[in-house]
């Protein structure tokens, strides 16, 4: 595939970068970095703390042919993953927690911010804003969990390797999903999945309970079973892991 990347030293961010550029590089992905964000976002209201030209900021921008609007979580699942590819033969322990962060053990080592843009019933364009926490020796906000690859091996990563680790493995679950290979995807994301056997602790609107992972569905809704042996179906932010 053809990877078109734009480097840059500071931004507001690199998804609002991307989205604003009026004519797109003619690429299968182009990528935009950045040492610094200033208006770095999470999901939501959240911020992404990242120490200046510490950490791997960047978003990707594709635009799938023929992927259904209804198929749209098999490109998150397919970046997730190659994050994932990327991450874990420096530091192991490295899981996908639902929908998008990455893991090591029950801490948060990378988050990907997601837009979709819909034309009729397929996916126009999907931009994935990512953060990887790679040489970071302290977090100062009140995130709950962070993690970086320097504090889990000692020593400081070259995040131009951790970079093309991911486009590489991305490429891969890219023609995955330009191939229709929803269901092989889903296979991956599923058994890659943080929490994936056990019963664990979680919380919803009506209290926290137990349960164990059953799948996550097509449509990107968790589905768990609680210790009575009820299915409990979740979209996006209505439902929290007790860590």
């Amino acid at each position: 595939m053809n990877v078109h990347t734009i480097r840059l030293d500071e931004v507001d961010s690199t998804n609002t970068y991307l989205r604003r550029m009026e004519t797109l590089p003619d690429a299968d992905i182009v990528v935009v970095t950045a040492g610094h964000q200033t208006a770095g976002r999470g999901m939501g209201s959240n911020r992404w703390e990242s120490e200046d030209g510490r950490n791997l900021l960047f978003s990707m921008l594709v635009r799938p042919e023929g992927v259904p609007a209804a198929r749209q979580f098999a490109l998150s699942m397919a970046e997730a993953l190659a994050v994932k590819d990327a991450l874990d033969p420096i530091a192991g322990g490295v899981t996908l927690k639902w929908p998008n962060d990455v893991y090591w053990h029950d801490r948060k080592i990378s988050g990907t911010l997601i837009e979709t843009a819909i034309s009729g019933r397929l996916v126009k364009d999907c931009i994935f804003g990512t953060g990887i926490n790679v040489n970071q020796r302290v977090f100062r906000s009140d995130a709950p969990n962070p993690v970086s690859l320097r504090q889990i091996t000692g020593r400081d990563t070259d995040m131009n390797v951790v970079l093309d680790s991911v486009l590489e493995a991305f490429e891969g679950y890219y023609a995955m999903v330009l191939d229709g290979e929803y269901d092989r995807v889903g296979r991956l994301y599923h058994d890659a999945l943080y929490r994936r056997t056990g019963m664990h602790a979680y919380s919803d609107s009506d209290g926290r309970f137990m349960a164990s992972v059953v799948r996550v569905g097509h449509d990107g809704r968790l589905v768990l079973r609680d210790d009575a042996g009820r299915e409990r179906i979740y979209a996006f932010k209505e439902v929290s892991y007790i860590i």
